[in-house]
């Protein structure tokens, strides 16, 4: 993997090398940043594949950055929060986050949440090449989401959501098995998490015209819904 560039971002010396350490083991390339200003401008040199912010940077913190970053990029990123923060971890979900780690950590839960982000981003469903439903239309591989021909502007965890409904439209995915297949198994996901990205998920679509993108069966699951469809 020493082709995948990951990106962290923390003021912290001692974090970021434990970081790195643990990340090259895992066989990716490393880059660091000290503060929120040098990892804006290493997102936008170095384009990496996955940015790791931590949130309680001085100055620019990590949701300013992450704000920043999605100006521009749709670069998957992990944030690092305190264990308590969980105001600060749901605000990095609805800015555009796709997964965090609370502090004190597990390097090896964390190097297993970025392959388990990478394996989203990279496409976990290689087998399907683009899929339509009434006026929605994606392509997982591609990071491509369109509602009448328009873009719409995913991130990593959104598109693998979206992707998963898709792929069996009538199917209704209870709550524990969409996050065993987003995340996968045996993976820790609060509710709230995957609350909040459904939440942006249908925002974002609904902004498009699409307000009946996906079905909630109370006490069942998810399915996707008509999608415009007449």
């Amino acid at each position: 993997m020493r082709d995948v560039t990951i990106l962290v971002v923390d003021d912290d010396g001692q974090i970021r090398d434990i970081l790195k350490i643990a990340l090259e083991r895992a066989g990716f390339r490393v880059l660091q940043a000290r503060d929120g200003a040098e990892g804006l401008r290493a997102v936008q040199a170095a384009s990496p594949d996955l940015a790791i912010l931590d949130i309680g940077m001085p100055e620019m913190d990590g949701l300013e950055l992450c704000r920043a970053i999605r100006r521009d990029s749709e670069v998957p990123i992990l944030f690092l929060t305190a264990r308590d923060d969980e105001v600060d971890r749901i605000l990095g979900l609805e800015m555009g986050g796709d997964d965090y780690v609370a502090k004190p950590f597990s390097p090896r839960e964390l190097v297993a949440r970025v392959r388990a982000i990478l394996k989203r981003t990279k496409g976990a469903m290689p087998e399907i090449r683009a899929m339509v439903r009434g006026r929605l239309s994606l392509s997982p591989e591609a990071h491509d989401c369109r509602v009448d021909g328009a873009v719409v502007q995913l991130t990593a965890t959104e598109i693998a959501i979206l992707s998963r409904l898709m792929a069996r439209p009538a199917q209704v995915f209870s709550r524990p098995k969409l996050v065993d297949a987003i995340w996968g198994p045996g993976m820790v996901v609060s509710d709230r998490t995957l609350d909040s990205h459904l939440r942006n998920l249908r925002s974002k679509l609904g902004e498009a015209g699409l307000d009946d993108a996906i079905d909630t069966l109370h006490g069942v699951g998810l399915r996707m819904g008509p999608c415009g469809a007449q």
